[in-house]
């Protein structure tokens, strides 16, 4: 569900939208990837492929992206801090991804497949 809360000039808003999870699914394909963290994601079940399917999209459309920034996008996508943290530790070990340590944080970087 989202809740809206504010005023339209001088009239108070209070609007509640409710959405299902298909309903978020179809949200999250109208928006672009490198959307900020602050816009709606699909909150998917934790430990299903779709979650991890969207996370290496993530990444890879990204090319490369610093620790915290990453998390922040994983706990925004799987609506969770802890299905965050899991994602991110499943991509740190995943064979795709690349990671180096940066000036402030470590950088994860999709790394193509050679074929």
């Amino acid at each position: 569900m989202i809740r809206i809360r504010g005023h339209v000039g001088d009239w108070p808003v209070d609007l509640s939208v409710e959405m299902d999870d298909q309903d978020w699914v179809q949200l999250a394909r109208q928006l672009p990837l490198s959307a900020n963290v602050q816009a709606a994601k699909a909150p998917v079940e934790a430990g299903s492929d779709d979650l991890w399917l969207g996370a290496q999209q993530l990444l890879r459309e990204a090319g490369r992206m610093e620790g915290p920034q990453l998390l922040a996008e994983l706990e925004a996508l799987s609506g969770s801090a802890m299905a965050g943290k899991r994602l991110l530790v499943r991509l740190r070990h995943s064979a795709q991804v690349k990671v180096q340590s940066g000036t402030d944080a470590p950088v994860y970087s999709w790394v193509t497949a050679a074929g």
